[in-house]
């Protein structure tokens, strides 16, 4: 099952690494980028803990085998 995502709530959004990344799971969307019909072009995680901040594909985030959606 795909998580569900809406484009215009994915800023401030909390996620879950499945697999940790550099030792961090708990993600929050600090940044969203569209183009010029409104359709999200770029995405940039923030780690909770050290704020180290990642680039990710905001697809990446419908599979439930990378990201699950929330803190868990």
């Amino acid at each position: 099952m795909m998580n569900k995502l809406n484009p215009k709530k994915l800023l401030n959004s909390k996620w879950t690494a499945t697999l940790a990344i550099n030792k961090e799971k708990h993600f929050i969307i600090v940044e969203v980028e569209y183009d010029e019909d409104a359709n999200v072009i770029a995405c940039v995680t923030e780690s909770v803990f050290s704020k180290n901040q990642y680039p990710i594909s905001w697809r990446d985030l419908k599979d439930p085998q990378k990201w699950c959606q929330g803190w868990k």
